[in-house]
């Protein structure tokens, strides 16, 4: 009779699998999250807050009412004038970062809109080795503060970054100054400038142009200084408070203006133009 017995069939080893992309593990709370849902709250978690790093193009469409209206600079590619070797030389390591990026540089540059007003715009890419400044990103900056300038209308730059390109050198750390220059001109001008830090916004782009806006703006919870905590414990040999170097803490200490959630970037950011530009609020 043995016809009549099902066999049981053995799911050990069998397991339904999803898709690596339908969800994301939160490093803030560890909760699983679905991405769609992630996607529809700006990537920021529901239960806690955290914000998950998002791409240039992201903070475009979050902020511009039509993303980039024209791209700036796109034909500028970096160099290798000390031809850098290293664990991976700059060469190859550069030319890897382009094949796999969209944005062809750390930093995207253009125009477009915010609630109907005209604006100048730059946005890091820190999936772009680092998002670390070199010779191009440095005049990328440089060259959209100009056009601000010129064109009188107010500069927004996001940035996200793990400091200068030591990989060319006093090439790099010649970029502070020469986007700090440019700013200067500006502020001069007096033509508003809106500086947003997300996570992380390190070295010397901290030391130059992320800290030099009429309005500085961080996201909660980002990773914003000059050297990394451990560096600093190293260096002091004292151990840090709690949550130093982040948003929170540095709004605390007067060293940014405002801590915003990502979802109210884009109104936040418009009010303050209002005020900057026009006296008004809106």
């Amino acid at each position: 009779m043995t016809w009549f017995r099902k066999e049981k069939k053995r799911l050990v080893g069998h397991k339904r699998e999803l898709p690596p992309d339908v969800w994301a593990k939160c490093d803030g709370c560890g909760e699983i999250v679905y991405r769609e849902k992630l996607a529809e709250n700006f990537s920021v978690c529901l239960t806690c807050g955290h914000h998950f790093r998002i791409d240039p193009g992201d903070y475009a469409d979050l902020l511009l009412d039509n993303a980039f209206e024209e791209e700036y600079d796109a034909e500028l590619r970096s160099v290798d004038p000390l031809e850098f070797v290293g664990p991976t030389p700059y060469a190859e390591r550069y030319a890897r970062a382009l094949k796999k990026s969209v944005t062809k540089e750390a930093v995207l540059t253009g125009a477009g809109h915010i609630h109907s007003r005209p604006v100048k715009f730059g946005v890091m890419d820190f999936g772009f080795i680092g998002g670390s400044m070199g010779s191009v990103v440095g005049e990328k900056i440089a060259r959209v503060a100009e056009r601000a300038l010129e064109a009188q209308q107010p500069l927004i730059l996001v940035s996200a970054s793990g400091g200068a390109r030591m990989m060319e050198g006093v090439l790099s750390l010649m970029q502070m100054a020469k986007t700090s220059s440019a700013l200067g001109r500006l502020h001069k001008s007096r033509v508003p400038y809106v500086s947003i830090l997300t996570h992380p916004t390190t070295g010397g782009v901290t030391a130059s142009f992320a800290m030099l806006g009429d309005v500085i703006i961080a996201e909660p919870g980002a990773l914003i200084g000059f050297a990394g905590p451990r560096v600093i414990e190293q260096t002091i040999g004292q151990e840090l408070p709690d949550g130093f170097q982040r948003s929170e803490f540095l709004l605390e200490h007067g060293m940014v203006d405002m801590v915003v959630p990502r979802p109210e970037l884009k109104s936040t950011v418009s009010r303050l133009l209002g005020h900057m530009v026009d006296g008004q609020g809106g």
